[in-house]
């Protein structure tokens, strides 16, 4: 599939704060590897303490976080670093649809969990 880049794909077709919600559909229509609102078992330890659903996910790897925010701050980040803590996957990306589109990714490994 090559280079993927959201805000030059999805741009052109939707508003700012509507392209969080579009990238949500559009990237599984790309490629099949995504899949979105998937749910995942979050633990504590050994013991299973609730469900997280996922915003995306790539070959049940990678979480991907979208915001359609001003700008990312310490909280969106802070909400991926729980979701990695709280999952078997071990890279997060979040991606942040406003009028600069913006990204970060975040690692937090299995053996530290």
């Amino acid at each position: 599939m090559g280079d993927f880049h959201p805000d030059a794909h999805v741009k052109g077709f939707a508003g700012f704060n509507l392209i969080a919600l579009i990238c949500n559909k559009f990237l599984p229509i790309i490629s099949p590897t995504f899949s979105m609102q998937q749910m995942y078992k979050v633990y504590y330890e050994t013991e299973e303490v609730g469900d997280y659903y996922a915003d995306l996910l790539i070959d049940d790897l990678v979480i991907i976080e979208l915001k359609a925010a001003e700008s990312l701050c310490e909280e969106h980040e802070a909400q991926l670093i729980n979701y990695l803590k709280a999952t078997k996957m071990e890279i997060g990306l979040l991606l942040n649809f406003d009028k600069k589109a913006e990204f970060k990714r975040k690692i937090f490994t299995n053996d530290r969990k």
